[in-house]
C-alpha cells in the first residue's frame, strides 16, 4: 500500500519549487542564519587555540601545537579552584533563587481578580529589565552606599551609628549579585509563564469550582500542571547556562576587597585574554573550552532528568 503522506502533492514537489513558492518565509531566515554562521559557527575554528601556543606572527594555524598544556596550566594555577568555586556558588545560588520566583510571581499575578491592578504590577515589574547593566550596577551602589545611600542613611537614622560597608564585604557579593538580578529580571522572566497560563482551559477551573476547590487548590492542580512542560524546558536551559555568568555585571561590581569572592570564569578569561599586561589567548581559550564542556554536560544531564520525570525536554 502506498503511504498517504507520499501521495500528498506538497510532498512530491522538489525542494527548489517549495522554496520558490514560499520565498518570503525563506528570505526572513537569511539574516538569522547568517548571524548564526558568522557569530556561532565560524568562531568555532578558533577553539584550536586552546591546544596551541599562539604566536601572532605565525597565526592560528602556524602556531606551535602544545596539546593539553594550556589546560594543565589553568588547573595547576592557584586561581583555578577559586574561580571555579565562585562560578558554581554564584550560578547555583542564582538558579535556586531566580528560577522559581518568576513562576510564583506569574501564578500569583494570574490569580488576581482586578485586571487593572494586575496590568499595573506586570508593567512595573517588567520595566527594570530594560535598564542597562551599567546603570543597574550604579543604582545598586547608590542604594547600598554606607554613607550617602538609602541603606546607610536608614541604618544611621535607626541606630545612630555609621553603617558597615557591605559593598566591600566579599561574603555578601553573591547575595547582592543574585537579588539585584531577581529585581531586574523577575517581571520579564514571568512573561512566558503568564502566556502559558492564559492558554489553560477555563472549563478545568469551572469544573474544579463545582467540585469545591478553592483558589489555592486550583492553582496547585490546574495551573501548575499546565505550565510544568514550559518550566521544565526553561529549567534545562537555565542549567545549561550555569557556568555562563555575564562578566559585565560581575566586573562592574568587583573591587580589590571582594575579588576573592567575585572572580568568576568569565571575568578571569577576560583578564587573561585581553585586560592583563601580557595577553594569553591560548590559555583564555582553553578556559573557555572547559567552561563550555561543563555547560554541555550539565545541559545534557538536566535534559535527561526532565525527560525521565515528566517527558519534557529540548532534545
Amino acid at each position: 500500500m502506498t503511504n498517504r503522506t507520499e501521495a500528498l502533492p506538497g510532498n512530491n514537489k522538489k525542494l527548489s519549487k517549495r522554496i520558490v513558492a514560499r520565498w518570503q518565509l525563506y528570505l526572513l531566515l537569511v539574516l538569522p542564519i547568517l548571524y548564526l554562521i558568522v557569530f556561532s559557527y565560524v568562531p568555532m575554528g578558533g577553539l584550536v587555540l586552546a591546544f596551541k601556543k599562539y604566536n601572532a606572527a605565525k597565526g592560528i594555524w602556524g602556531s606551535q601545537w602544545v596539546g593539553l598544556d594550556n589546560f594543565r596550566k589553568f588547573f595547576s594555577s592557584y586561581k583555578s579552584i577559586t574561580v571555579i568555586k565562585n562560578t558554581l556558588t554564584i550560578s547555583l545560588y542564582s538558579l535556586v533563587i531566580s528560577f522559581p520566583i518568576p513562576i510564583i510571581f506569574a501564578l500569583l499575578l494570574n490569580a488576581m481578580i482586578c485586571d487593572k491592578y494586575r496590568k499595573v504590577i506586570q508593567t512595573v515589574t517588567y520595566i527594570p529589565y530594560f535598564i542597562s547593566t551599567v546603570v543597574m550596577v550604579g543604582l545598586v551602589f547608590q542604594v547600598l552606599d554606607s554613607r550617602n545611600g538609602l541603606y546607610g542613611s536608614l541604618y544611621h537614622l535607626m541606630t545612630g551609628m555609621p553603617a558597615a560597608n557591605i559593598l566591600a564585604d566579599g561574603r555578601l557579593f553573591k547575595h547582592i549579585y543574585v537579588w539585584s538580578g531577581v529585581w531586574q529580571t523577575t517581571g520579564y522572566s514571568a512573561i512566558i509563564y503568564i502566556a502559558a497560563l492564559t492558554g489553560v482551559d477555563q472549563s478545568l477551573h469551572e469544573a474544579a469550582k463545582i467540585d469545591g476547590a478553592n483558589r489555592l487548590q486550583r492553582m496547585m492542580y490546574v495551573d501548575i500542571p499546565a505550565i510544568l512542560p514550559t518550566a521544565s524546558i526553561m529549567l534545562v536551559l537555565a542549567v545549561g547556562n550555569t557556568m555562563n555568568l555575564g562578566y559585565e555585571k560581575v566586573l562592574l561590581m568587583q573591587n580589590d576587597l571582594n575579588l576573592n569572592y567575585s572572580e568568576v570564569i568569565s571575568t578571569y578569561v577576560y583578564k587573561v585574554g585581553l585586560a592583563s599586561g601580557i595577553t594569553n589567548f591560548s590559555l583564555s581559550t582553553a578556559i573557555g573550552v572547559f567552561n563550555s564542556l561543563v555547560n554541555f554536560v550539565l545541559l545534557t544531564l538536566a535534559n535527561w532528568v526532565c525527560k525521565r520525570l515528566n517527558g519534557s525536554g529540548i532534545f
